[in-house]
């Protein structure tokens, strides 16, 4: 009997220690409300347009993506690089803003989620194309993708941007 509270004893302070810690390193250092404002790194040309880009390379930060930021100008953007490609399903939790989603595949428009609606719902449907991989999810102010008349099929050049 006294084994037994011996063990437990030692192990509840354990067992507790460790979940602080997991939780700690799940959440991450940012509050979960913070917006993230990455740099930028990359650039996007779309005809004669030049779309400035911050792209969200770790885990953490595409999970963040543009949670919490309260608008996107005309002239900016997030990319989601994916390596391997894959289908990719997005969605707006905590996004306050609408945004138009640009699925791509080596270059590509492979398919177009436009005014996709803001959502602080606990539950938010995800957009993108069923069974068609992709390599990245471009992200930009709701409607600037019928302003840039852009349709699947039209090329998207991203180049990095040197520091």
């Amino acid at each position: 009997m006294i084994d037994r509270v011996r063990s437990l004893i030692l192990i509840v302070p354990a067992a507790t220690a460790a979940l602080w810690l997991s939780m700690n390193i799940a959440m991450g250092d940012a509050p979960a409300s913070e917006p993230q404002y990455l740099p930028v790194s990359a650039k996007a040309e779309l005809g004669s347009e030049t779309i400035l880009l911050e792209v969200a390379r770790t885990p953490q930060e595409r999970a963040l993506g543009l949670m919490f930021r309260p608008a996107l100008p005309d002239d900016r953007g997030m990319l989601f690089p994916a390596d391997p490609s894959r289908p990719i399903r997005m969605w707006m939790k905590n996004v306050p803003v609408a945004l138009d989603l640009i699925f791509m595949y080596e270059g590509r428009v492979v398919a177009l989620a436009e005014q996709v609606p803001p959502c602080l719902e606990a539950s938010c449907p995800s957009y993108g194309p069923f069974r068609r991989a992709v390599d990245q999810v471009l992200e930009l102010r709701a409607g600037r993708a019928a302003e840039l008349g852009l349709r699947a099929g039209d090329p998207i050049r991203i180049n990095d941007i040197a520091p």
